[in-house]
């Protein structure tokens, strides 16, 4: 049957699941994409079974029925009762021995560090931070938008540009060329005719998320509002950066910090500057740099940590996805 399976890989996200089956000595045996994850929405086994369809294939392709570890980071995994209620579902499926669960932002800090130490902000729909120490403390926030503090994501940055342009035309707000560039881009004349069209549901949901680089574009045509805009999400990176490396007690040596997601990953010259200026006054020895790595091969790596795997095992790994 060739190479035994040690680890069952698992990144599932809003949109879409990816899974790898890894042997010990670090082989990629199979990868298999599914659907996405959203127990919110469908619940638990429903969600579950998307993940199952993904799985199959990829036990299929590799010749296995199960694994020794199964890794799993996903999605709306917001609280540890979350992570414990998930991994219990997993647990059920029997594809492995042992199974862990975390928040899929887990699994991008993983993936663009050697060791597990470091931070991680993910800013694509919403925006999350975790972070990971040697010793295995880590530190997360809850991350459910506003009722837990939250700031930024692509729509929070949609809906704060929408909100200063609404203000605009009608007056009760000042200036801003947002709201010329928002309704232009959906082939609308005035932020009247936007608002209607989005209440009426013309403007289909999904395209929602095409606000936010027409925000960046008019920040970066020097618009000040757009750019004050900017700057207060660099700022919430920023912070959300800090306050993790204090919780684990890395301020004061270097330490990586991730940036990862759509919004972080486009890499916009004035978020980039902005983060790191405000990283540069509150923690200096933090060391920002983007991860575009696939976060699979961070669940991948987890899971080897979690048995034990050498160096070269993670290196071969890595060869596999770079």
């Amino acid at each position: 049957m060739g190479m035994t399976a040690c680890v069952l890989a698992v990144d599932a996200g809003n949109s879409k699941t990816d899974v790898a089956v890894v042997a010990g000595d670090g082989t990629v045996l199979a990868t298999a994409r599914g659907g996405g994850f959203r127990p919110p929405v469908v619940g638990v086994e429903p969600a579950v079974d998307t993940l199952a369809e993904a799985v199959g294939h990829a036990f299929a392709a590799a010749g296995v029925v199960s694994v020794d570890q199964v890794f799993a980071c996903l999605a709306n995994a917001d609280f540890p009762v979350e992570e414990e209620q998930l991994a219990a579902a997993l647990h059920a499926r029997a594809w492995g021995t042992g199974v862990e669960v975390r928040n899929d932002t887990f699994a991008i800090l993983r993936a663009g560090v050697t060791e597990p130490r470091g931070v991680a902000v993910v800013c694509g729909a919403g925006i999350n931070c975790v972070g990971m120490h040697p010793d295995g403390r880590t530190a997360r926030f809850p991350a459910l938008g506003r009722i837990s503090g939250d700031w930024g994501g692509g729509w929070g940055l949609a809906e704060e540009a929408l909100w200063h342009a609404a203000r605009a035309e009608d007056g009760r707000g000042g200036p801003t060329a947002l709201a010329r560039t928002l309704p232009a881009h959906f082939g609308h004349d005035s932020m009247y005719a936007l608002i209607e069209a989005m209440h009426l549901d013309r403007v289909e949901h999904a395209r929602r998320h095409e606000l936010t680089p027409v925000l960046f574009a008019t920040a970066a045509d020097g618009d000040p509002v757009a750019r004050a805009i900017v700057d207060r999400l660099a700022d919430e990176v920023a912070a959300m950066a800090t306050v993790a490396l204090a919780r684990l007690d890395l301020l004061e040596e270097e330490t990586p910090v991730l940036l990862g997601g759509g919004v972080l990953a486009a890499r916009h010259p004035q978020l980039d500057d902005r983060i790191r200026e405000v990283l540069a006054v509150r923690a200096p020895k933090a060391v920002p740099r983007v991860v575009t790595a696939r976060p699979v091969l961070g669940a991948a790596l987890l899971g080897l940590d979690r048995v034990g795997a050498g160096p070269e095992v993670h290196a071969r790994v890595r060869a596999y996805f770079a």
